[in-house]
């Protein structure tokens, strides 16, 4: 059961996307997510479709071409460098990327009905969050959260967790329709930080059954793993001492009203009362 939800690097490939995670390949409704390389001097052409898309630089600099625009982001060295600037495409577009440089590029999208025109965010519009204290600290950028972007669908944020922490915590889910939670299926696209020599990194990531909802998960997690998140009570998200640990996080679902509504695990839900007594972790950095 495990493996349809736990996609390790290399198994969710699909010519020429790295990590290629659709509606129908996860056989949900909604969410999707696509990695693309681009060599040096090199392009790719897409179509939106039925989807809107944010094009969200990983590593490198691209131009993204829609239509008779043309958005150059300057994008970032790596996800550990600090948030990006990015471009929101909605539906019915066709899409060019073009990269001098070369880099890695996630295609974030959400299967809507209708969507919102093409825009551009830099990056220091991009809202950081620190979320947690103690070993529960950790770094969300809200770069495609309701709050943060207009959009039909999508919801989307980064999260840094410092090596040792725990993030995604206290556990919780969103797969029921009431005034308190919202339905929505989740990916999450892990990078994790080597060692000083280049030891390969890793952590943990756990979901467990909710009242309806039969799935028990419980991975190790490495650099370019991807999980889905149907259902059920999802974290903690590990980063193992030593190893940084970040995540994208895509969602979206059937709900009229665009909004991240979740439940805490009843049993970890106190956890969140001790953060008040606690410092944020010294290693994470909060809006200036």
């Amino acid at each position: 059961m495990n493996s349809r939800w736990y996609l390790p690097a290399g198994t969710a490939r699909a010519i020429p996307y790295e990590v290629y995670v659709t509606p129908e390949s996860a056989g949900w409704s909604y969410s999707s997510l696509k990695i693309i390389s681009v060599d040096p001097d090199g392009t790719h052409a897409f179509e939106t479709g039925t989807d809107e898309v944010i094009v969200l630089p990983l590593s490198g600099s691209v131009t993204v071409q829609v239509a008779q625009t043309d958005c150059k982001l300057d994008g970032r060295a790596s996800v550990f460098d600090g948030p990006t600037d990015l471009v929101y495409v909605g539906t019915g577009q066709r899409v060019t990327l073009r990269s001098e440089r070369g880099g890695r590029f996630a295609l974030c999208g959400a299967r809507v009905q209708g969507s919102m025109p093409l825009r551009y965010v830099a990056a220091p519009e991009v809202s950081i969050e620190l979320r947690g204290a103690g070993q529960s600290s950790r770094q969300v950028r809200n770069f495609g959260t309701p709050d943060a972007l207009p959009a039909g669908k999508i919801i989307a944020c980064e999260v840094i967790t410092p090596a040792g922490n725990w993030s995604s915590y206290p556990a919780h889910k969103h797969d029921e329709a009431s005034e308190t939670e919202s339905v929505l299926e989740e990916i999450y696209y892990f990078e994790i930080a080597g060692g000083p020599k280049g030891e390969p990194g890793f952590g943990f990531m756990r979901t467990s059954s909710s009242p309806g909802h039969d799935i028990d998960l419980l991975e190790e997690v490495h650099d370019r793993d991807a999980v889905l998140v149907p259902y059920g009570w999802h974290g903690p998200c590990v980063a193992a001492p030593g190893f940084d640990m970040y995540y994208l996080n895509v969602m979206a679902g059937p709900n009229p009203e665009r909004a991240w509504r979740i439940s805490d695990h009843p049993d970890q839900a106190w956890v969140r009362d001790t953060w008040a007594d606690q410092d944020v972790d010294a290693r994470l950095k909060g809006d200036s």
